[in-house]
């Protein structure tokens, strides 16, 4: 069979290159802020707009070298091509299904929903601050969770002052919600 009809690896699924991240629950909308939609999008048109012809570019000008089957630069850009069209996919797909919601509307508010940062205390007295936001957008390395994580869920619909159980694989924990912020509004920042 022509290897043109078969896919090289497992890793060739139109699903795949989600960045390692996890899938949407099943009905469930996948939240973001206005931030992280401009940078999904600025991500998508970036690769479609710059990233990709330049890959074309380079298969096209490796293509015209000769044997195809030896020539690194065609091997090298035909795989990366594959990459980006994977990765243009699975933006499409999640910005089509996007929910953006402005969490500054909650701006002044004690209870906690999407986009609100959050500072807790656990039952050792040892306080954290993590950020709630979509599951495309969350960087656990800058303290910013998905809304489907258990903190979050945890977390979701308490007020400041309130103690919410935390399920973890050690056990059951107490945390008590210290302070909960959101941005300002941009209508107040002018």
């Amino acid at each position: 069979m022509s290897k043109a009809f078969t896919k090289e690896n497992e890793a060739d699924d139109d699903d795949g290159d989600g960045g390692g991240l996890p899938p949407l629950p099943v009905g469930g909308k996948n939240y973001i802020t206005p931030t992280g939609y401009a940078r999904l999008r600025s991500e998508l048109l970036g690769l479609m707009d710059v990233e990709r012809p330049k890959v074309v570019e380079a298969v096209h000008w490796a293509a015209k070298n000769g044997d195809r089957s030896e020539n690194g630069d065609y091997l090298y850009g035909k795989k990366r091509l594959r990459e980006i069209d994977r990765r243009i996919r699975f933006l499409t797909k999640r910005l089509e299904i996007a929910e953006v919601t402005d969490p500054s509307v909650h701006h002044g508010s004690d209870q906690i929903f999407f986009g609100s940062t959050v500072r807790y205390a656990d039952e050792n007295g040892d306080e954290r601050e993590v950020t709630i936001l979509g599951i495309d957008e969350a960087n656990s390395a800058h303290a910013q969770v998905s809304w489907i994580s258990p903190i979050a869920r945890a977390l979701l619909k308490a007020r400041e002052g309130d103690v919410v159980k935390l399920a973890t694989p050690g056990g059951v924990h107490d945390i008590e919600i210290l302070a909960v912020s959101y941005p300002v509004p941009s209508s107040e920042l002018n």
